[in-house]
């Protein structure tokens, strides 16, 4: 029987505290979970994980295993821990040595058996992907989950089910948003946590609770100024460009950004779009504009 170094599974030092257990699992949980990562090896890490997670973050665990791990340093034989512990994690096919080490007499020599059912379920963690634009209209997503679960002879297999997702007006990227009882089943059960994420936009940039989209203006639109039409996730808006506009200045709208609370702007970021000299026609013009300006150096006078 192979030794388990949950430290390393988990990627932590042995003086790790509860919290940077916990983090370090959940950072994990979300990378590896079947859901997310499809890579060959990825379920079976998901489920190392989640074993190392439950033996370390229990202080009782930690401490029975801690001691079993001084004793291997030592050179002396393994036995397992003083006390009989629950199955504290619904769908983690243990393996021999959690079994070994934690329920030396639970169904007799740490055979594996149902969780209680007064247990609470695991949290789970998955990412879900959504429109920038549903953040400012709210919207409602299908999120399709994979979750270990007991067969009826007790045997973990992986269990299918769908949700409708309800995405608020408002949601941030990298926000986590909470669905209370939906993650692993238990009594009572455990929450399901996504953490939302935007899909690259051909025209918008976000910061935050910021936008940011590329207004093109026409050279005469720049120098003379005007009244234009320009694109935002919430719908067309009319800006006014000032007399001598210059590229890489922003125009902000105030509360057009993610409405949150507060909201954040919008940032029209001006782009100054030359047209082609494509006809002889277009080619004199450039000449005559050339020649209203003779003085001008855009590089400046060395």
């Amino acid at each position: 029987m192979d030794f388990k170094d949950y430290y390393q599974t988990l990627g932590v030092e042995r003086t790790a505290s509860a919290d940077d257990i916990k983090r370090a699992y959940k950072k994990l949980a979300r990378k590896l979970h079947p859901d997310v990562n499809k890579e060959p090896g990825a379920e079976t890490k998901f489920k190392d994980v989640g074993e190392a997670y439950e033996a370390l973050e229990d202080p009782k665990k930690r401490a029975a295993y801690d001691d079993a791990r001084a004793r291997r340093e030592r050179g002396e034989e393994f036995q397992p821990a003083a006390e009989d512990f629950d199955l504290g994690g619904e769908g983690v096919d243990y393996s021999d040595f959690f079994e070994q080490l934690f329920r030396q007499r639970s169904g007799g020599g740490g055979a594996r058996r149902r969780r209680p059912a007064d247990t609470r379920g695991q949290d789970q963690h998955v990412a879900i992907e959504i429109n920038l634009e549903d953040a400012y209209r709210g919207a409602t997503q299908k999120l399709t989950l994979r979750s270990p679960a007991f067969d009826a002879e007790g045997h973990v297999t992986m269990e299918e089910r769908t949700l409708d997702v309800t995405i608020p007006k408002g949601v941030r990227e990298g926000q986590q948003l909470r669905l209370a009882g939906q993650g692993g089943k238990g009594t009572p059960s455990g929450d399901l946590y996504f953490e939302v994420s935007f899909r690259p936009h051909p025209r918008y940039r976000v910061d935050g609770r910021d936008v940011y989209c590329d207004l093109p203006l026409t050279p005469w639109e720049a120098a003379l100024g005007a009244t234009v039409t320009a694109q935002t996730p919430a719908g067309a808006v009319e800006l006014t460009v000032k007399a001598g506009a210059s590229a890489g200045k922003k125009l902000r709208l105030k509360g057009k950004g993610i409405p949150s609370d507060p909201p954040g702007d919008l940032y029209a970021v001006l782009n100054v779009v030359m047209p082609l000299a494509e006809s002889d026609a277009a080619q004199e013009a450039y000449r005559a504009f050339q020649a209203a300006f003779p003085a001008f150096e855009p590089r400046g006078v060395s």
